[in-house]
């Protein structure tokens, strides 16, 4: 269930600067998580060179794309509806061809099909490489599928567009898939086993952002701290390898290095980790270099070891307050945010009282908080009840998501009258006349423009905040600019 950076984020359209001489016109629309959206830049680089240009008018589109999420039911009705609103353009346009990538169309394979007539063709996470062969079928009249997961790093040597970029923050995928099996997610059957990919290409990614003026990248995966390359093959086959493979392997605390080494004024952040693969080798990493961010998205789902246990998670409330531990004490700046779980099957008001416990503990800076929803095929469907009644889950939900503002409140207010460091990303949606930007901490920050410029690196000291904005003013440009 673990997500990559905003989950929140409702659909996209994402467009890139057109190709000359291309004739045909694409629509691209993602949701859920930044793997997605990283898919998506991927999806787009392969159909520019079939003479696709991307456009944010759906009713110019010979080719619509929506990229899924299964996460949650939630997920998937939205996307149903977004495929009525392309069934009402087709109507006028019947030549428009419609897709669905991504998770759901790896979930429900040739059902897609039956289910929404409107659907032309149904591609699966590990098979957009063979979008030029499934749009030739849809051409000649044939619904098309591929929805057949790899074991190998599917995209290592493709760049990726960047769709609708701001120019400064990029994501780079260095994992696919996940082996965790955690009873309530899907995507172990959605995007596959667990692969990593090659150091060289993500290195080599990571040049060519800072050469095309990108100060920031986020490194993605399901489980980042699980990444492990030895020359290819899934993780579990590592036993088998040679003591030269063994000897030359690169795991992801080296990674963050060559990473944070290559690019020394590059803004580095990861995501997602997971407790039992989180080593203390990380968090020093992150200590060693200025230009790691300062922040862990760490999901924990329950704080109850009942719930845990039956959740699969491979890690108990003792261990995972171990864990925090420990980053308090090397990166006492780091902020910490969460994913959790309200009402999962036979969850009581004492294990509910467990994960608001935790949360007072960790004293999480933000988190993404959920009601459970049960999703087909996964474990816990298919083995557990889903017994929390739904008034029961919500006012469960209402509690988390209150005690996480007042703890976001508490921890934002320890920036009153400090100077931090803010990359500059955008103008404010609230005025013309500000900037806004992320800290290290992964914390909106605004402050007037000046002459300041997006892309750039100022110290801002902090005047006043909101629940989730620190506002103050520039007072210069930071030693790393």
């Amino acid at each position: 269930m673990e997500k990559t950076i905003d989950e929140s984020k409702q659909g996209e359209s994402l467009i890139l600067e057109a190709k000359q001489g291309n004739n045909r016109k694409l629509f691209i629309e993602s949701y859920g998580c930044a793997m997605n959206f990283s898919d998506s830049e991927i999806v787009a680089s392969i159909l520019t060179e079939q003479g696709y240009n991307t456009t944010q008018n759906l009713e110019d589109a010979d080719l619509v794309l929506v990229n899924t999420c299964s996460i949650r039911d939630k997920a998937e009705q939205t996307v149903r509806k977004r495929l009525e609103k392309y069934n009402a353009v087709k109507r006028i346009n019947p030549k428009m061809k419609v897709g669905v990538l991504g998770c759901m169309a790896e979930r429900l394979k040739t059902k897609f099909l039956e289910e929404e007539k409107i659907v032309d063709l149904v591609v699966g996470p590990d098979a957009y490489k063979d979008l030029p062969n499934l749009l030739a079928e849809v051409d000649e009249g044939r619904d098309a599928i591929n929805v057949i997961l790899s074991k190998e790093e599917t995209y290592g040597d493709i760049s990726p567009v960047r769709l609708n970029s701001n120019g400064v923050s990029a994501f780079v995928s260095i994992t696919r898939g996940c082996d965790n099996m955690c009873t309530f997610c899907v995507v172990p059957f959605t995007r596959g086993r667990e692969r990593s990919r090659d150091p060289q290409s993500i290195i080599e990614e990571v040049n060519d952002l800072w050469n095309k003026g990108f100060k920031e990248i986020t490194l993605l995966g399901q489980n980042v701290d699980s990444y492990l390359w030895y020359g290819g093959g899934l993780k579990k086959d590592f036993s088998k390898a040679s003591d030269l493979q063994k000897a030359t392997a690169v795991n992801f605390t080296e990674l963050l290095e060559l990473c944070a080494k290559a690019q020394p004024k590059m803004r580095i952040r990861f995501s997602t980790s997971n407790p039992q693969d989180l080593t203390l080798d990380v968090i020093e990493t992150m200590a060693k270099f200025d230009n790691i961010c300062k922040h862990i998205h760490l999901p924990v789902q329950s704080g109850s070891n009942r719930i845990l246990k039956e959740m699969n998670r491979l890690h108990t409330r003792e261990e995972y307050f171990e864990l925090i531990d420990h980053i308090r004490r090397i990166l006492p700046e780091c902020s910490i945010s969460q994913d959790l779980i309200a009402g999962f099957p036979t969850e009581t008001d004492q294990d509910h009282k467990d994960t608001l416990s935790l949360m007072e503990y960790v004293k999480y800076n933000f988190g993404f908080m959920y009601m459970y929803s049960e999703r087909p095929g996964t474990m816990a469907e298919r083995k557990l009840e889903d017994d929390v009644p739904h008034d029961v889950k919500k006012r469960r939900l209402a509690e988390i998501v209150q005690l996480q503002r007042e703890l976001g409140e508490f921890q934002i207010k320890k920036y009153l009258n400090t100077e931090v460091e803010v990359l500059i990303e955008r103008e404010s949606k609230k005025s013309n006349d500000q900037w806004s930007g992320k800290t290290s901490q992964n914390i909106v920050a605004v402050f007037p423009k000046e002459n300041y410029k997006v892309g750039e690196l100022v110290n801002v000291t902090i005047k006043d905040c909101t629940t989730a904005t620190l506002i103050g003013e520039a007072t210069g440009y930071s030693k790393n600019n």
